[in-house]
């Protein structure tokens, strides 16, 4: 039985669907295939990394319909297309500028409190930018599978009362803490399920999603972009990118989901509960 089900106003019985649209503002690609998913596919909400060099831009195509996160940065995998901390953060630059490019070097090197007031100032920074946050995601989400990195995860969500996003495909044992106990002992809700896949091209795990979704409410990622020459010099994931917006895009895709009893949500619906039963 799926609690957030409740505390959604669905049947107990419901299969909820997130189609979430990662790195928005990671490049002008990645920013109008986010768009173009939202407004014209299957997609129904997106995360902004506010530290990439798109970000600004995107925010200015913003409406108020745009159920929109924070995904929460501390990385730059990119080998040549860098971005860094957007507060003053010696411990996290790596040696080649930016963010560093792996998660085990981010954990090796970062002060947590240079953790703490980058991702909060990313958050109010959107805030500032005009984007009514609904939620936070992190980027590389294996950031958040260390406990001093979750525990300002925790902290962030607890303060602005935002919901966030957590793998169902990791274990608490593999993880080594608790991290779903801890997060329900705040009143910080969460997806029940996120697969945590990362591989770039997401039709074959979107279809089996779409295929098999269980009862509660189930996050699927997808990374939309448009074919550019920059998104094919940024990434030899390009590929998968664009596939991601074909798939948005797809008639095929929406009658598969309009032919099955499944509810399409976003993170505005989880934002709004979690605030409703607050006690903050």
């Amino acid at each position: 039985m799926s609690l957030l089900l409740d505390r959604l106003g669905l049947p107990s019985d419901a299969h909820a669907l997130i189609i979430s649209c990662d790195d928005l503002g990671a490049s002008h690609a990645s920013t109008v295939g986010v768009f173009s998913a939202l407004r014209d596919g299957i997609a129904t909400c997106a995360s902004m990394m506010v530290p990439a060099p798109w970000a600004r831009h995107a925010t200015a195509g913003l409406t108020d319909a745009d159920d929109v996160g924070v995904h929460l940065t501390l990385n730059s995998e990119h080998p040549t297309y860098r971005w860094g901390p957007v507060t003053h953060a010696p411990s996290l630059l790596s040696g080649d500028g930016g963010f560093p490019a792996s998660p085990d070097d981010l954990w090796e090197h970062a002060d947590i409190d240079e953790v703490y007031r980058e991702l909060r100032t990313q958050i109010t920074r959107a805030g500032a930018w005009g984007l009514d946050v609904t939620h936070l995601a992190p980027h590389l989400t294996k950031m958040t599978l260390r406990p001093e990195f979750f525990d300002v995860y925790l902290d962030l969500a607890d303060e602005f009362r935002l919901p966030i996003r957590l793998p169902s495909t990791v274990s608490e044992e593999t993880v080594g803490f608790a991290f779903r106990r801890l997060a329900a002992e705040r009143d910080i809700i969460h997806p029940d399920f996120f697969d945590h896949d990362w591989r770039p091209g997401s039709r074959e795990r979107l279809v089996a999603a779409i295929e098999s979704l269980p009862v509660g409410v189930t996050e699927v990622h997808i990374q939309p972009a448009i074919d550019t020459p920059e998104v094919r010099a940024m990434t030899t994931d390009a590929d998968g990118w664009i596939d991601d917006l074909q798939l948005a895009l797809d008639p095929a895709i929406a009658e598969m989901i309009a032919n099955r009893d499944i509810t399409l949500i976003g993170y505005r619906e989880l934002r709004d509960a979690m605030r409703a039963g607050s006690a903050h």
